[in-house]
């Protein structure tokens, strides 16, 4: 009877993994926007990744970060599919983890603590690293390959990467103070998941492809604070709704 129960179980892990997967994939690919500098894209797939690890846990987090974006890749960017593979599936799994394994029972103070401490790390890379490397006259390409012609272009002053990284570490500042324990926790265990994201890629883009892996850094973090802000609201009315995904 147990096993039985366990097989199902699995299975209809397995299946939502896989739906997950897919909707990594689509939310990947259906809005791109391409660095020229790295031959790399930007995307809003780490929404999808971070609503199934919060929901599903490391597992199911691990495969469709991982499976769904490098199936992603390898339509758009095969030079980043295996790495992608790594990296996001180790994304979904580590957001998956400290929210539900490992956090649920650590303190309150303690999560705090590195909330802001994790605050001003991302504050201080994106004024750093956007102001060196996305200041000044700025050109975007939407979509893979990138056009010939930029789609947009226009000047961005560094000061505006200080302002933007100043109001990142505000916001996770006081998030880290003024949220409940549950949402802080999966805010927490976000953010841990897409630091290791953006530091994941700029080790295979610097030594694997030998490539201006800096320029990705704000854009990377880009990615997972706009996954961040969109994935917790919606995991928040999910879980509203069907309280037994809390178990």
């Amino acid at each position: 009877m147990n096993a039985k129960k366990d097989s199902t179980k699995i299975t209809v892990r397995l299946a939502i993994a896989s739906v997950f997967a897919a909707l990594v994939c689509i939310a990947t690919i259906i809005f791109v926007i391409s660095v020229p500098a790295t031959t790399g894209y930007f995307n809003i797939g780490e929404t999808v990744i971070y609503v199934a690890a919060l929901l599903f846990g490391p597992y199911v987090g691990a495969f469709a970060g991982g499976v769904g974006a490098a199936i992603a890749d390898i339509i758009v960017a095969p030079v980043f599919a295996p790495a992608t593979l790594v990296v996001k599936g180790c994304e979904g799994a580590i957001v998956g983890f400290l929210n539900k394994k490992m956090f649920p029972s650590a303190p309150k103070s303690n999560w705090r603590i590195y909330t802001i401490l994790l605050g001003v790390v991302i504050g201080v890379l994106l004024a750093v690293t956007g102001s060196v490397t996305i200041s000044g006259y700025v050109e975007l390409y939407w979509g893979i390959p990138p056009q010939e012609n930029p789609t947009l272009t226009g000047y961005i002053p560094p000061e505006t990467w200080y302002l933007l990284g100043g109001i990142a570490a505000l916001l996770i500042i006081l998030i880290g103070f003024k949220m409940e324990p549950e949402l802080g926790r999966s805010i927490f265990s976000v953010i841990v998941g897409g630091l290791e994201m953006v530091a994941g890629y700029f080790l295979y883009e610097q030594l694997a492809l030998n490539k201006a892996a800096i320029v990705e850094i704000p854009i990377n973090i880009g990615q997972m604070l706009i996954g961040l802000i969109i994935a917790i609201p919606i995991v928040k009315i999910v879980l509203r709704s069907l309280p037994q995904l809390k178990s």
